[in-house]
């Protein structure tokens, strides 16, 4: 799994890397796979030199070539991604389940898409692993107008790798050593960035377990229809 380990990902590749995995991460369906939020937060303490030197870094990653690259690789993916939805229709999610494919997942995008509105859920399915590699191409599928989803698709697209880049860099940048505490940074990040799945799984059960007791008083009641049979 060396592929998932954002230090791992960061030495090896270094900036173009994180570019290209944001791009895919947000434009096609493999890339819901891959890490975004843990990554983007590891690159941002990666551009401070002596978490970049604890890393084995010859040099500290560029803040600035990834503020400005980190957006348009997620704008673009993402263009993609609508643009994928828009032209295949549903056919682009007909496959059966797998280990990097789920139909939940679609599902899940769907259920964000309906319950947020089109602008605010492409904002904010950024920060919501998986939801935000499928949302884009739904936003196709449903009929999302392409102009009207680049306007937020630029506004989500800025505020999630630039709030991710500039919090690592903060960071990296006030304690000391961080490189040592990366890990336990990148898990808060992980479970942080679950939580709203999480909530929403929750949820979902709460409301299945509320209908089926409603199910289960209607089924017990007397007739009314004076059919003693019943």
């Amino acid at each position: 799994m060396n592929f998932l380990d954002p230090q791992k990902l960061i030495l090896a590749f270094g900036v173009v890397g994180i570019l290209a995995i944001i791009f895919a991460e947000t434009g096609l369906l493999f890339g819901c796979i891959l890490p975004g939020d843990s990554l983007l937060f590891a690159a941002g303490i990666f551009t401070v030199g002596s978490a970049a030197s604890g890393l084995g870094l010859d040099e500290p990653l560029s803040l600035p070539v990834l503020l400005v690259g980190g957006p348009i690789c997620a704008i673009a993916g993402a263009q993609l991604g609508h643009w994928l939805g828009a032209k295949y229709g549903r056919k682009l999610f007909d496959r059966p389940d797998s280990r990097i494919f789920r139909q939940e997942w679609v599902e899940k995008a769907e259920h964000y898409f309906e319950k947020f509105g089109p602008a605010k859920a492409v904002v904010l399915a950024r920060f919501i692993p998986i939801v935000r590699t499928f949302l884009n191409p739904l936003a196709g599928v449903l009929g999302m107008d392409a102009r009207r989803f680049f306007v937020w698709n630029v506004v989500g697209g800025i505020l999630w790798t630039d709030g991710l880049f500039l919090a690592g860099h903060f960071l990296g940048s006030k304690i000391p050593n961080i490189e040592t505490y990366i890990l336990p940074g990148i898990i808060v990040i992980v479970l942080l960035s679950v939580i709203p799945i999480i909530r929403e799984v929750l949820k979902a059960r709460s409301e299945n377990a509320r209908k089926g007791d409603n199910t289960a008083v209607e089924e017990s009641r007397p007739s009314l229809s004076g059919d003693s049979s019943r």
